[in-house]
């Protein structure tokens, strides 16, 4: 399963959907998750890849992690992964 597979399947759980329904250019927000919701698929992230998302990441201006569509959420969790790496 790539990344960017494992990222829809979180999100989708998450908003009750079925991973054909996330696109890349949704929004968390059209998706029907709220900020709670955002940060269980932040837990779930960060478990699923065994990697740190910042803790600000709620806030696109302090952060590099860009939660703004699931592409950016896509990049932002592959970086991490790379730089692990």
């Amino acid at each position: 399963m790539t990344v960017k597979d494992k990222v829809i399947a979180i999100i989708a759980e998450q908003a009750v959907l079925e991973p054909s329904d996330v696109t890349m250019d949704s929004t968390l927000e059209d998706l029907g998750i709220d900020s709670m919701g955002l940060v269980e698929s932040i837990f779930a992230i960060e478990e699923a890849f065994d990697i740190s998302v910042p803790f600000n990441a709620n806030d696109p201006s302090e952060s590099d992690f860009d939660i703004s569509s699931v592409q950016a959420i896509v990049d932002a969790v592959e970086k991490l992964v790379a730089e692990q790496s």
